[in-house]
């Protein structure tokens, strides 16, 4: 019996090790398998940030850098312009108001610029703020005309082709300005004005008080 019965106890303690060492299996098992889980939610992580820094990217637009780069120098091409040095001062919805820093006499003076008539930026940075409040001026660019309409300020208009007249706007419409000629050094009346112009305002590329 005793034989017999060691050998049972014998059997059971081989058992107990088969089924501790068959749990062992099991737990380098489920480690294998949570370390490759592991590696395959970084992996996910990973290309779920790539896609979303990619869908963001996709999102930016220029006008989201420009305003990151307020109060900076930077360069401008600007239609009918060419390259301008300017201190970025503002920025709206659709255009820029910039201020001359070249070493020319108009060094100082104020422009206002359509982000339309923008062909190039140099020395802009990465950054970015694509937040709807993060431009300065929520307001377009009629706004801003009309602003200048209202204080029946004299103007410069700079166009396109790079022609360039002085006057007084009188109103703002639609798509275009009415512009009342007149020499810059003098105020809008009547015995000075020398014609009205209608001016798209695809046509402009910068405007200036004078």
């Amino acid at each position: 019996m005793t034989s017999h019965g060691g050998k049972l106890w014998t059997d059971s303690l081989v058992g107990a090790r088969g089924w501790h060492d068959g749990a062992m299996r099991w737990d380098r098992l489920f480690a294998d398998l949570e370390a490759q889980l592991d590696v395959l939610e970084r992996a996910e992580l990973a290309a779920e940030v790539v896609e979303h820094t990619r869908a963001e990217r996709g999102q930016i637009e220029l006008a989201h850098r420009l305003v990151s780069a307020v109060d900076g120098s930077t360069r401008l091409k600007v239609s009918g312009l060419g390259w301008v040095q300017v201190r970025l001062l503002d920025v709206g919805t659709d255009w820029l108001l910039t201020e001359l820093a070249s070493s020319t006499a108009a060094r100082g003076r104020e422009l206002l610029i359509p982000l339309p008539a923008v062909y190039a930026v140099e020395g802009l940075r990465r950054a970015a703020d694509a937040r709807p409040s993060a431009v300065s001026r929520r307001f377009g660019l009629r706004h801003a005309l009309r602003a200048l309409s209202r204080d029946r300020a004299p103007v410069r208009i700079h166009d396109r082709d790079g022609d360039q007249v002085s006057g007084t706007i009188d109103r703002v419409l639609a798509d275009h300005l009415d512009l009342a000629r007149h020499p810059g050094d003098e105020p809008r009346r009547t015995d000075a004005v020398r014609g009205m112009l209608s001016v798209p305002y695809s046509a402009l590329a910068a405007v200036r008080r004078i």
